[in-house]
């Protein structure tokens, strides 16, 4: 049976202002909750604050009153479902914790878009950001432990491997470098526009989360390991939205964000196991089939052609959680190395010019150290070795994926070494 988000029945705009207990009134158990109810509601969180800023940014450049009134009316609906998304997290749910679901969000969202792609440059993107996400849930997962005593998997709950990806300290790039190829709107498929919007949402997010959160920790390695990765993020939205048609329309793309959060909806809907949390996500895919219905109104009043030419007439899945080791780790040893080229390409390490411009950037950003080598260096001198929740065949390839993974070139001087790492690999972790 087909969903034909513009032929379902919605709530009616009229109706949708809710009172502030429910707005405000739900959270999950944070000893209880499946990681994955974890991962829907910090996703739905970033597709929420992508609308609302959309919104609010469109309504700057309109002179269209029926235009601006839709949209004065929607973003104050798209800004009360967020902080019911938002609120879901419990109190005493800490800043760590709660990071390394943002990072499990990362790493098991983007492999899961990567195999349901159907743009293959997209893909490769995909995979390439991946990898540095990957990394930086085993950075965090340091200083959760060194900080709060936590075992990572209380909050992955070993549905993501924890184990270094592409060095973190390697990914800072000149920013030039991160642009990518945008899509052709008139060839992409919904599918790829979905997808791409829904991954720069997340990593918004991520990025938002680190600015608003990463100072409040006294440690002072933790402050500047949140800035570093912060940065990081930075450039993955970059990257990801460099990868659309900067030719649509804003009625194009108001149409697609409505779509992204109907389709979005659908999938969180279908998949929650926790009935508090699937109610939530019911109601508010019927909140945005509404939305979804007026913005296909405006776009064909605006542009004289169909919505269905943008966006189809059944819904497409851009976001589905389940555990990704099997396809990280076959991404992992097979690019590990890889890095961008500033002809909006990509090449391992060996075949970049000794002038790379991304070289620049990482000796001035390192030249003291960084944060998160520091985590690695720290939990080394407490415990003797450093957090790997994998299997074994993975973890003894630990020193040989940084042997291949690391710039010699822009070290860090406090970098650790493979060397440091066989020692470590021969020790076991125990919390």
């Amino acid at each position: 049976m087909t969903f034909n988000p513009l032929k379902e029945k919605g709530i009616p705009l009229e109706k949708q202002v809710r009172t502030w207990c429910d707005i405000a009134k739900r959270k999950f158990n944070k000893n209880d909750v499946d990681c994955y109810s974890r991962t829907r509601q910090i996703m739905m969180n970033g597709i929420e604050v992508e609308a609302w800023n959309f919104k609010h940014a469109f309504s700057r450049f309109s002179d269209d009153d029926e235009v601006k009134e839709f949209l004065a009316v929607t973003k104050r609906i798209e800004d009360m479902q967020q902080t019911t998304v938002n609120w879901m997290s419990p109190e005493d749910q800490t800043i760590l914790e709660t990071t390394l679901g943002y990072e499990q969000v990362a790493v098991d969202l983007t492999a899961w878009m990567a195999q349901n792609e159907p743009d293959d440059y997209v893909r490769e993107t995909f995979n390439f950001g991946l990898l540095e996400d990957f990394d930086h849930l085993y950075r965090y997962s340091q200083w959760a432990y060194l900080e709060h005593g936590i075992n990572p998997n209380d909050i992955v709950q070993g549905m993501t491997d924890v184990i270094l990806g592409r060095p973190t300290q390697n990914h800072h790039n000149c920013n030039i470098i991160r642009l990518r190829k945008s899509y052709d709107k008139n060839k992409a498929t919904p599918q790829t526009k979905v997808n791409i919007l829904t991954l720069v949402s997340a990593e918004q997010q991520t990025h938002n989360y680190y600015a608003e959160h990463g100072m409040e920790y006294g440690n002072e390695k933790i402050r500047t390991t949140y800035a570093e990765i912060k940065d990081v993020e930075e450039e993955h939205v970059t990257m990801y939205e460099s990868l659309m048609d900067p030719n649509e329309s804003l009625y194009e793309k108001l149409l697609l964000h409505e779509f992204t959060e109907v389709c979005n909806y659908y999938t969180c809907y279908k998949d929650e196991p926790d009935e508090m949390l699937k109610d939530v996500w019911e109601e508010f895919l019927a909140v945005e089939l509404t939305h979804l219905q007026h913005a296909a109104e405006i776009f064909e009043k605006r542009e004289n052609r169909s919505a269905e030419e943008v966006i189809g007439n059944e819904i497409v899945i851009p976001s589905h959680f389940e555990s990704q080791r099997s396809y990280v780790r076959k991404i992992l040893e097979k690019e590990v190395d890889k890095r961008l080229t500033g002809d909006k390409g990509f090449a391992k390490i060996s075949e970049l010019p000794a002038d790379w411009a991304s070289y620049k950037i990482q000796e001035m950003s390192g030249k003291n150290g960084a944060p998160t080598e520091t985590a690695i260096r720290t939990i080394k001198l407490q415990k003797g070795r450093d957090i790997v929740l994998a299997d074994d065949n993975l973890a003894k390839k630990q020193p040989e994926l940084l042997e291949r993974g690391l710039e010699k070139k822009s070290q860090a001087p406090n970098t650790v070494t493979v060397e440091e790492y066989i020692e470590m690999n021969d020790k076991t972790f125990e919390f």
